[in-house]
């Protein structure tokens, strides 16, 4: 196989992902207009680093572990910044319906957004994304072990925060 069709296989297979990668933004940043940003940053990233990607492994995995760490990288760099207000009302997030569902989906979410970072990652991974216990362990750099344990704990505390369980019950 050529080089240039190659390139286009890999291009093809990258814009497949684009979904994917726009729902684990949405799940990472909970802002509409960072969504765009993230997953741009992500393929720009993916595309300088294309020579990089082994052919044969998992090319979802790699462009989540790069969208991962350029969210982490980029919090850890506007941390140092102190630009505008935290009363701004631009941050203000507006309401969704009433719809009782739509509300639990919102209680959920937020339930989820108040984990440990480790556990939210990889309860999003596995459970949001459907990635692979395998993939998450690749993504997160850890063991398939530490991956199970984390899920099991997230969605215990989960159930807790929403009043469901506690982590004591089975």
């Amino acid at each position: 196989m050529s080089i240039d069709a190659k390139q286009n296989e890999f291009s093809e297979d990258v814009v497949s992902y684009i979904p994917a990668l726009r729902a684990y933004a949405w799940v990472l940043t909970r802002k509409q207009q960072d969504v765009d940003d993230l997953v741009q940053e992500t393929l720009t990233k993916a595309i300088a680093n294309a020579h990089q990607f082994r052919i044969g492994t998992n090319l979802r995995a790699w462009l989540m572990t790069i969208m991962r760490n350029t969210f982490y990288n980029e919090i850890v760099k506007r941390s140092r910044e102190r630009t505008g207000g935290k009363d701004c009302v631009s941050g203000t997030a507006s309401t969704p319906g009433t719809q009782e569902w739509a509300v639990r989906g919102s209680e959920t979410m937020n339930a989820i957004m108040k984990l440990p970072t480790h556990y939210r990652d990889t309860l999003v991974l596995v459970i949001m994304m459907g990635e692979s216990y395998e993939d998450a362990a690749r993504i997160c750099g850890v063991t398939i072990g530490t991956i199970k344990s984390r899920i099991h704990r997230a969605r215990a505390m989960t159930l807790q925060t929403l009043g469901e369980t506690t982590l004591g019950e089975p």
